[in-house]
């Protein structure tokens, strides 16, 4: 018998189209045979053409969830996405550091793929001052990492700057993902007992147009993979390599940037079950 999944928080928002927001970390948080629980943050109108309309979800309840939670489960991992405004990023900080969990993975996003600005910039302030030192991986895209630093982000010895910036700021690891260079790069920089050291994670870029939700699925994944016990170079590797073949599985949906496949495994397990003949047994060893 399987042992007991480890569970996931999911802090974020709700995207009603799921490519992104808390059904989509729920999605991966399934894949990587974890238990998913999950805390929406905000209400938005979207789908994949974009977001039209957002509503904060009450502080108050936001930490009421957060604090039944936590008391009737273990929290093996967090996994930090849209917040919203400063309300929720106060609300959000304030539980963290009191209530001290395991493994948090902050994805800062400040703005949505088609534009929309999905934290004020109170909150961005906030998020740089409280979270960032409660996290133990932050995973700002390119065009976040300058936002939160003020530093440009083009090329790596830029990375790498901005990567020390966030150091600074109190941030103990950093993944900058970077999807959309000419090779889709992601640099993680660690803090170590040796001092900091870097790692650069280099493919090919996939063309294609499912890539919503993109950074959510890496953070999520992250999540799950320090919740399973993984150093966070081996964690950020699998991460990618998840993100990657969501990618590369994903059908064309809707009129706009289209969902990665975050559950393409199960399409692998139904092949390969659809093929045992109907009434034999089949007995399975660990």
């Amino acid at each position: 018998m399987a042992g007991t999944p480890s569970v996931v928080l999911t802090i974020a928002g709700f995207d009603p189209s799921s490519g992104a927001g808390i059904t989509a970390d729920i999605k991966t948080i399934a894949a990587h045979e974890c238990f998913g629980v999950s805390c929406i943050t905000a209400l938005t109108v979207q789908s994949t053409q974009g977001v039209k309309r957002v509503e904060p979800v009450d502080p108050a309840m936001i930490t009421a969830t957060l604090e039944e939670l936590t008391a009737d489960l273990e929290i093996a991992a967090v996994h930090i996405g849209m917040l919203g405004n400063a309300p929720t990023v106060l609300a959000v900080a304030e539980f963290l550091g009191r209530m001290k969990l395991p493994h948090v993975v902050l994805d800062p996003i400040l703005q949505s793929s088609s534009g929309a600005d999905l934290l004020d910039s109170h909150g961005t302030q906030l998020l740089i001052e409280k979270l960032i030192p409660l996290a133990e991986v932050v995973t700002p895209n390119r065009a976040e990492a300058s936002a939160l630093t003020g530093l440009r982000v083009e090329n790596l010895e830029q990375i790498g700057a901005v990567a020390a910036r966030l150091h600074e700021l109190g941030a103990a690891n950093v993944v900058i993902t970077g999807g959309d260079l000419e090779k889709a790069t992601d640099f993680l920089s660690m803090t170590t007992g040796h001092g900091v050291e870097v790692e650069v994670f280099k493919s090919e870029r996939l063309q294609s147009r499912s890539t919503h939700g993109t950074g959510c699925a890496f953070s999520t994944s992250l999540a799950c993979h320090l919740a399973q016990g993984r150093a966070i170079a081996e964690a950020a590797l699998l991460s990618k390599a998840y993100v990657a073949a969501a990618i590369a599985n994903a059908h064309p949906l809707g009129r706009g940037i289209g969902p990665l496949n975050h559950l393409y495994r199960m399409n692998r397990q139904r092949r390969v079950s659809a093929i045992i003949p109907e009434g034999d047994a089949v007995h399975l060893r660990n």
